[in-house]
């Protein structure tokens, strides 16, 4: 597989001669200052481009090209939106970038309730509480239905089955020793630190984060899961054509994490989920982003039979790992633990093709990152670490499989 990093542009503090350094070859990323809606320019495209090839990489994969709301609930301005869309992927194609990794998550790119969590090491990974997510949701976003909603939430230990947890006993007791200080705390993880990096919804800087929350959620009133997946269908059926002129493959990001939340509908979570939306536009441009990490959170999941079902629809794979405690709460787990077996996922996909771009995602912070104003979950630090033990896993996947392994960076 070729070895990819997400980097967030040339503001990143991680720069790209640190990256050549660690034998990255490809470079995910986005325009990241281009507002939400509007058209990437080529000129835009080419000098990111020419930036990143000047340090003897590629840039492998778009991540992502953002998929406005608007498109997603089906608002009065879609098909101008899809529009935009088509667009900006004639211009990543004529400056000869084909892969593009987006979400079809209503509001939020993904959520965390804890993003230093201690490891018993020392480092630290990102975790999810589910009774702090209920809290959040009850007593801080207000949602209405909210305490119902989560009295009805059936949360799955790491056998996949209903372990019969009372988060809503568990949230009553939580509230008794919250305070302003940890309130503020929850909101910057779940919605400020984990989005306002990326070209979504939120800003850093966004002076009343909840009520723009609950804006957004209001336009989703009335979508449920079948409204959602046919919202999907219909914006992946208009730009199917863009795809097959340019050669454009549209994978998409599985819900992180993949289970309900916030009321929202949530359509790319489980195997009957990837079925869905590869059948319902069965074009091999449409196609799935395999984040294992997202995949694993899931104790529903197998992701080692998914990576066997889907391989040869997967144009680009996240390696992660996530752990499910026996309570149903999960954190990011070592790139040689967890629940996804990234030593198997390597071998399905090197049998299948051992040239898909992928990156290790979420890293350990560790040794000082977090003193460096890294984006949350994107640590330089941990990923080298992770970067490693992947590299390995691949030489070592390859030597068995017969495929010359290069090490990137060395007498070339």
């Amino acid at each position: 597989m070729e070895k990819t990093w997400r980097w967030f542009g040339k503001k990143d503090n991680i720069t790209l001669a640190m990256l050549k350094q660690i034998g990255v070859e490809g470079i995910v990323t986005a325009l990241h200052d281009v507002p939400l809606g509007e058209v990437w320019t080529r000129e835009k495209i080419h000098d990111l481009k020419s930036y990143i090839e000047s340090y003897g990489m590629r840039w492998s994969v778009v991540e992502s090209l953002p998929v406005v709301e608007t498109i997603k609930y089906a608002g009065p301005d879609r098909d101008h939106q899809i529009e935009v869309y088509k667009e900006s992927l004639r211009n990543l194609a004529a400056e000869g970038i084909h892969t593009i990794c987006y979400n079809f998550m209503p509001v939020l790119d993904w959520a965390r309730t804890d993003l230093l969590h201690a490891n018993p090491n020392g480092t630290s990974n990102l975790y999810f509480s589910i009774p702090e997510f209920a809290y959040f949701d009850i007593y801080i976003l207000k949602r209405e239905n909210a305490r119902e909603s989560w009295a009805d939430f059936k949360v799955l230990g790491p056998d996949g089955k209903p372990n019969g947890r009372d988060i809503l006993k568990e949230v009553d007791e939580l509230k008794k020793t919250m305070t302003p200080e940890k309130d503020h705390a929850l909101v910057e993880n779940i919605v400020i630190k984990t989005q306002g990096f990326v070209s979504g919804n939120f800003k850093e800087d966004d002076e009343h984060p909840i009520e723009l929350f609950r804006e957004l959620l209001a336009l989703y009133k009335g979508i449920d899961k079948k409204q959602l997946r046919e919202n999907m269908k219909y914006f992946l059926e208009a730009i199917m054509p863009v795809c097959e002129e340019c050669d454009m493959y549209m994978c998409v990001h599985p819900d992180d994490p993949p289970f309900q939340i916030l009321g929202l509908p949530r359509i790319v979570t489980s195997k009957e989920d990837i079925e869905w939306f590869l059948n319902a536009v069965p074009n091999k441009h449409n196609g799935l982003t395999f984040c294992a990490g997202s995949l694993s959170a899931g104790a529903q999941n197998n992701v080692v039979e998914l990576a066997r079902q889907f391989a040869s629809r997967t144009w680009f794979v996240h390696l992660r790992s996530c752990h499910v405690f026996p309570n149903g709460d999960f954190t990011e787990a070592s790139h040689l633990g967890g629940r996804a077996d990234l030593i198997e996922l390597t071998r399905i996909f090197e049998k299948v093709n051992p040239q898909l771009p992928m990156r290790v995602d979420h890293g350990m912070t560790m040794l000082g990152d977090e003193t460096k104003g890294y984006n949350a979950g994107y640590s330089f630090l941990g990923r080298m670490f992770a970067m490693g033990q992947v590299q390995g896993i691949i030489a070592t996947v390859d030597r068995e499989l017969g495929i010359e392994y290069k090490q990137p960076g060395f007498f070339d």
